[in-house]
Formats: structure tokens, C-alpha cells, sequence
């Protein structure tokens, strides 16, 4: 003796509504689970100010700006990818010429050192140079960095994305970009490197992604 089955007009299995409901609430729960610490973090550190009310150095950016689907060319491995996929640790980024003048080593010395600090933690953070001219990087600053990622970028793309404050540009500030991939902070000009450090070791304090 077969089941009966109820069928759509086309001729299809009709979809039980509870079954549709249940999935539904399904999908949203696995977007909160997703999504909840990296939420936790935005909400312990800047609504809830953790220690004393401390409040955060790196400018918070709103509304928050996604990786884009920029494509960047890999220096080390020679692909190109689109930059959207870096997404899943905190990313920690200088914008600059090759050529890397002074306030440019400094970034690199200031990002290298704030990751290193970060102890064990340190694994969930990734420092990137997003080199936006063709130009040749020098050895002496090939070999002083060698863990942090060199990606060629259009400056053109990079400057409708990465926001700057007045009187600045792009090469003047670090930026981090959370796990989730979004756009999350950037720090001033001629940054304090402690303050950043603080910044960054507070929200992998509150945020078990990445």
C-alpha cells in the first residue's frame, strides 16, 4: 500500500509549510551562530566599553564596507585573486607605492611588531602591504617582512574603498578589516603604535572569530 503524497500544481511534492518554517528559523539560526562573536566584539568594545570605558583609538567605520571583489595580484605566488577572499582572520593593512618611503617602513615595523605582540593570539591576525604601482620592491625590504603578505592593488579601486580623514591619504593610515571581512577601523596618521596594539588585543579578547 503506498503513502499518499500531496503534489503542487505541477505535479511536484508539495513543501509541508511546517518543514519550510522549521528551515527557515534553521538558516537564521546558523547566520546567528555565524555571526555572534564578531558581534559580541563590536558590542563589548564600543557600546559596552570594556575597562573603565576606555574608549576605542582607531577611528569605528560606519556604515561597514565589505572586502570588495577587487582582484589583487599575489607578489609571492604570482595569482591573482579577488580580495574578498582574505576574509576569516583580522587583517591589518598599509596602502603604498614600492618604493616604501619612511612612513612606510614605519607601518610595516608597526604591523609586524603589533601582530608579534599579540602572543598566541597572533595566529589570528594577518598583515598586509596593498603595493598600488608596478614598481619594484627593494630586497633590504623584502627580507625585513617576510611574513607580511605583498598584494598588487589599483590605487584607483583601493582609494573608493579605504576611507581617509581630513588632510590625509590613503598611505597614512593603518586599517583593519574584521574576520567577517568588513571594514572595521582606521587608525590616524602617524599612529601610536601602543594604542593600536591596545585596539587590536581587545577585540580578539571579545571575538572568538578569526
Amino acid at each position: 500500500m503506498s503513502a499518499n503524497v500531496s503534489t503542487d500544481r505541477s505535479g511536484s511534492p508539495a513543501v509541508d509549510p511546517v518543514q519550510r518554517r522549521r528551515a527557515r528559523r534553521m538558516l537564521v539560526l546558523l547566520f546567528v551562530v555565524c555571526a555572534a562573536p564578531a558581534v559580541a566584539a563590536y558590542l563589548m568594545y564600543f557600546v559596552f566599553k570594556p575597562q573603565g570605558g576606555t574608549s576605542a583609538y582607531g577611528k569605528l567605520i560606519e556604515p561597514q564596507r565589505p572586502l570588495p571583489a577587487l582582484v589583487v595580484h599575489d607578489d609571492e605566488t604570482g595569482e591573482n585573486l579577488p580580495l574578498s577572499s582574505l576574509k576569516g582572520k583580522w587583517l591589518m593593512i598599509s596602502a603604498d607605492t614600492a618604493t616604501c618611503d619612511e612612513n612606510c617602513v614605519s607601518k610595516l615595523f608597526y604591523m609586524r611588531q603589533i601582530r608579534v605582540l599579540q602572543g598566541n593570539e597572533r595566529t589570528r591576525v594577518e598583515t598586509l602591504w596593498l603595493v598600488t604601482d608596478a614598481s619594484k620592491v627593494s630586497q633590504q625590504i623584502d627580507d625585513a617582512y617576510p611574513d607580511t603578505r605583498r598584494l598588487r592593488a589599483d590605487p584607483v579601486a583601493l582609494a573608493s574603498w579605504l576611507p581617509t580623514q581630513d588632510g590625509t591619504g590613503l598611505r597614512d593610515h593603518i586599517y583593519l578589516v574584521d574576520p567577517l571581512g568588513n571594514l572595521m577601523m582606521a587608525f590616524p596618521k602617524n599612529a601610536d603604535p601602543g594604542k593600536i596594539k591596545s585596539d587590536l588585543s581587545r577585540l580578539l579578547k571579545w571575538s572568538g572569530t578569526g
